[in-house]
């Protein structure tokens, strides 16, 4: 008798055998202890490393999902940061530089030299020295943005400066200005 035509008690596929059945169940789904009934299966709760950021467990499968800022790659699995500053989709002025981060973008404002200095180009800042008052002061101020991504071994070096000898007797000081009030970095 081929139960699976006449009566089929299962809940999703029959596979009639020799004086009885078997019941399976689709991909996504698992046999219930009654042998007849399927349920879901959560696959996000198999492993941590289905998805990069987030899993969600649908009917039978899963999909992954990305933070704000980022997209789904080809894999259904990864995320890439969206680069706003390529893809033009910022809300920085035209004055400003636009600086792509994790998930995100910054609005960066122009270089602004303070007197005694003289702007140079767009990240240079020079004291010219027959002023009074740049006695005592660098000759110049250079400005540098640096992308530093999280989660690096520590400590390493993030980047490095070099004196140069173009200017006989001068003397040169590396210090850390601002900014590095939780004494994260240092110099050596």
């Amino acid at each position: 008798v081929n139960e699976c035509t006449s009566e089929n008690p299962c809940t999703q596929t029959c596979v009639n055998t020799y004086g009885s059945f078997l019941c399976r169940c689709e991909p996504g789904y698992e046999l219930e202890a009654d042998g007849v009934n399927c349920s879901d299966m959560d696959e996000c709760s198999f492993s941590e490393f289905l998805c990069q950021h987030e899993c969600v467990n649908g009917p039978g499968s899963y999909y992954c999902i990305c933070p704000s800022g980022y997209n789904l790659l080809d894999d259904s699995r990864s995320c890439q940061d969206i680069n706003e500053c390529e893809t033009r989709n910022f809300t920085c002025t035209a004055q400003q530089t636009c600086f792509n981060i994790p998930g995100e973008y910054k609005c960066l404002d122009p270089v602004r030299c303070e007197e005694p200095y003289l702007q140079i180009n767009e990240n240079r800042c020079m004291c010219p020295a027959e002023n009074p008052g740049c006695r005592d002061q660098p000759f110049t101020i250079l400005y540098r943005v640096m992308d530093m991504v999280s989660g690096r071994s520590v400590p390493s070096d993030i980047f490095q400066m070099q004196a140069t000898t173009r200017y006989p007797g001068a003397y040169y000081i590396f210090q850390i200005k601002s900014g590095n009030e939780g004494r994260e970095f240092y110099m050596r």
